[in-house]
């Protein structure tokens, strides 16, 4: 009777943490690909091409609805990555293929500096920002994918808010947030990072004319996210984020769909207590 209950307990251990694996729920934080499309002004537009969509004679008789399309856009634009390579002291760095597919996923970890940009559009991510994360939060863990979250995400596709100007050409009136470099600097010698970013149009701040936080990333061959989406739908602490980029052979950005998944966001009660009385029924009854 011992090893039957013995069976009996570890079979709804065995069971349960089977259904806690996958007890998570998945949030997307990308903007959708179109013709809104927030882009630097010297890139070209986002076009989108029907090539075939209702019922095909030549294929099928006018019997089948198919649908196919042709689409063309810059590297960088909308949800992206920035490849190491892009913005580099000296040429070199990772091109969008040669990064290896466990670099772009890890621990979420983000820097909520939403109050300090209400008073300050040029806000810069602080040394202090990182530490106030870390005492709520412990140290910032290895691998992680750090997101600044500017509340930046609410303002797209309004080109005006985005790039914080009346001006969408004019690069030098642009104005929105973005990390220090002193801060990108600390943290790549202090913490092990995999992706760098935000959810603004550069993790540079708009004011910079020489982008180095994008060469201090590049030159560490860590690559960087821009206009990701709705980071207020996922905790500052506790999440996994995945940047699903294009492998685009020697690119040196790809458009990406990111999303984090968060355990135990969703409640499997229900189907516990299922397996718990199955097993039961199966031994005892």
């Amino acid at each position: 009777m011992l090893r039957v209950v013995a069976i009996a307990v570890f079979s709804i251990i065995l069971f349960s943490n089977a259904i806690h694996a996958l007890d998570f729920k998945v949030f997307d934080l990308t903007h959708a690909q179109s013709e809104d499309a927030i882009a630097w002004p010297f890139y070209p537009a986002y076009n989108f091409t029907i090539l075939q969509r209702g019922f095909n004679e030549d294929l099928t008789g006018g019997k089948v609805w198919l649908e196919w399309n042709s689409f063309a856009m810059a590297e960088h634009s909308g949800t992206h990555m920035d490849a190491p390579c892009h913005v580099r002291v000296t040429e070199g760095g990772l091109r969008v293929h040669e990064i290896p597919l466990e670099k772009l996923v890890g621990p979420g970890v983000i820097i909520n500096v939403k109050s300090k940009v209400e008073e300050n559009i040029d806000y810069r991510v602080t040394l202090d920002d990182i530490q106030d994360w870390e005492t709520k939060y412990n140290k910032i863990p290895d691998g992680a994918v750090v997101f600044m979250n500017a509340g930046w995400s609410q303002r797209y596709p309004n080109k005006t808010l985005v790039f914080g100007s009346e001006d969408h050409v004019d690069t030098t009136t642009f104005h929105f947030p973005g990390w220090h470099e002193d801060t990108v600097d600390w943290l790549l010698k202090n913490r092990n990072i995999h992706v760098l970013g935000g959810d603004t149009p550069s993790f540079d701040y708009a004011r910079t004319t020489t982008f180095p936080v994008h060469q201090l990333i590049g030159e560490n061959n860590i690559p960087g996210m821009e206009n990701v989406a709705n980071l207020d739908s996922i905790p500052e602490s506790g999440s996994i984020i995945y940047v699903a980029a294009f492998k685009i052979y020697d690119g040196s950005g790809s458009p990406s769909r990111v999303f984090a998944t968060v355990s135990g966001a969703t409640n499997n009660w229900s189907s516990k207590c299922l397996i718990i009385f199955m097993v039961i029924f199966y031994y005892f009854g």
